[in-house]
């Protein structure tokens, strides 16, 4: 820790999982505490939160994949050099749940075993919906060794304490986080102009 000084801590997330899942959604109510009126990412958007962590500034980086198909050569190149991800399934949609199996071997072969996930099960506001039960995916998240969360960005459930468990568990390995906030090239991200339901 000698000569390194807690405001150049920056850690990259990197939010993954299906198209239309509301990956977007979830990072614009946590950066924001606002809903996007647009879109589908396309390519790859950016924002950035500080926290506080044990009274220490923590600046996250939130890299916003796309996850359709057709993008996940470039979504994938992102996941190199990142210190935790966000692996978000939709609970109306059962396909993207099975498919969070695709993402974390994406994960780990990109990132590494000792990488920091936590697993998100999104849309719980819409129950009538549901495909994918709660105790699924609590038992997949048992089955990697991971945190576990259902969320609604709509409604502002437990957004909050998914980004603050990873912030604190990447915080705890803090010596891994120490770089200068000007590695990153910060380069304008593409935005879509495609209209989805952000619940």
């Amino acid at each position: 820790m000698a000569g390194c000084t807690y405001r150049n801590l920056v850690a990259k997330l990197v939010m993954t999982g299906d198209s239309n899942v509301g990956k977007t959604c979830i990072v614009s109510r946590y950066t924001e505490n606002t809903l996007p009126s647009y879109l589908s990412t396309v390519g790859i958007d950016f924002k950035t939160k500080t926290v506080i962590i044990d009274e220490t500034p923590l600046k996250l980086q939130i890299w916003d994949t796309a996850g359709q198909e057709r993008f996940h050569t470039l979504s994938v190149s992102y996941f190199r050099g990142a210190h935790g991800f966000i692996l978000v399934y939709d609970i109306t949609n059962s396909v993207s749940f099975q498919n969070t199996s695709l993402w974390m071997k994406d994960i780990k072969m990109k990132a590494g075993e000792d990488v920091e996930v936590v697993l998100l099960g999104n849309k719980c506001d819409r129950e009538d919906e549901r495909e994918v039960s709660k105790e699924r995916g609590e038992k997949l998240a048992w089955e990697y060794g991971i945190p576990f969360f259902e969320t609604s960005a709509k409604e502002n459930i437990n957004i909050e304490n998914a980004f603050h468990m990873l912030s604190e568990a990447i915080y705890a390995q803090r010596s891994s986080v120490l770089i200068d906030q000007n590695v990153v090239n910060l380069t304008e991200p593409k935005k879509s102009s495609s209209c989805i339901s952000c619940r």
